[in-house]
């Protein structure tokens, strides 16, 4: 076909082994004339962009010379799309599902007011001992961004990621654009993606601490931006709560420092959130978290 339907985006840094399963696991996609990929590599030094351009010369290569962030990279590729529909999956995540695009096309036509799909994912590093699900379509609040699909007319109806969360919280920042926007999102069981991940073993990562405070700023960061100014000093306070009562008080002191860096990010981009902030209305809110939460893991069933 000469006008594809699909891009499948994916950005990676330095996790060329993870890349290069997942496009050989993807490998049916890639050569569907329907499909065109397109990758972002954040400054990678482990010879990605090598690899990619001797070995998958089809594919649409970008690249940030220093690292930019996950979010900043997101909003490159997502810029350059073309085509209706714009699925992203991480480095580390592929397909189950048999036959993917099709059930995505299907679905966007049959629900016109459905403007993002969230799939149906496993984590770990084995693959599921059952793929089978019986849980049906339905709006959520919102979706995971290791394995979702736009519609690409709402992306251009709302703000871009913003770059200056670097990691974590873009796709919640998405929701309530959308939401503002009345665009719904949608989670499509039927879809399985496997996302390689043990997160378990994350807290042993040298990158725990900064993972805990690019994570808890970037919710507080979307309470002052989105919420109604009444539900804000309870939010907080339960936020911080929870976190010293199942971390820092069972003995999980990195996460104590975490908290103080991401309390002194969020004073530091208070310019940026009164810049940026779109609020909801108390009726909106109360509407928002009457909808179904996000499907963030899925198990399957004993």
């Amino acid at each position: 076909m000469s006008n594809p339907t699909f891009s499948i985006l994916i950005t990676t840094k330095n996790r060329l082994t993870d890349l290069a399963f997942t496009l050989d696991k993807i490998q049916y996609l890639l050569d569907n004339k329907n499909v065109v990929c397109l990758i972002c590599d954040d400054g990678s030094t482990d010879g990605t962009a090598l690899y990619l351009q001797t070995n998958y010369p089809e594919i649409r290569l970008i690249q940030n010379p220093k690292s930019q962030g996950l979010i900043y990279s997101r909003n490159r590729l997502m810029g350059l799309v073309t085509t209706e529909f714009a699925i992203s999956i991480d480095d580390d995540a592929h397909f189950l599902s048999e036959n993917p695009l099709e059930s995505i096309r299907n679905y966007f036509e049959d629900n016109k007011n459905c403007g993002l799909l969230g799939f149906r994912i496993f984590w770990g590093l084995e693959e599921p001992r059952s793929i089978i699900s019986t849980e049906k379509p339905h709006q959520v609040q919102g979706f995971v961004g290791c394995a979702h699909v736009w519609r690409m007319q709402t992306w251009r109806d709302i703000p871009d990621y913003p770059a200056w969360f670097i990691f974590y919280g873009e796709e919640n920042f998405a929701s309530y654009q959308l939401f503002k926007k009345n665009w719904e999102i949608h989670y499509l069981a039927e879809v399985l993606v496997h996302h390689r991940v043990d997160i378990k073993a994350r807290k042993q990562h040298k990158d725990y601490i900064e993972r805990q405070r690019r994570s808890l700023r970037s919710g507080w960061y979307l309470f002052f931006l989105f919420y109604p100014y009444r539900e804000i000093p309870r939010k907080m306070a339960y936020s911080l709560w929870m976190q010293f009562k199942l971390k820092v008080f069972q003995g999980d002191f990195k996460t104590l420092l975490a908290i103080g860096l991401a309390l002194l990010d969020l004073v530091g981009n208070i310019p940026r959130i009164i810049k940026n902030s779109n609020r909801l209305t108390q009726k909106e809110y109360e509407t928002y978290n009457a909808l179904p939460e996000t499907k963030l893991y899925w198990k399957p069933e004993k």
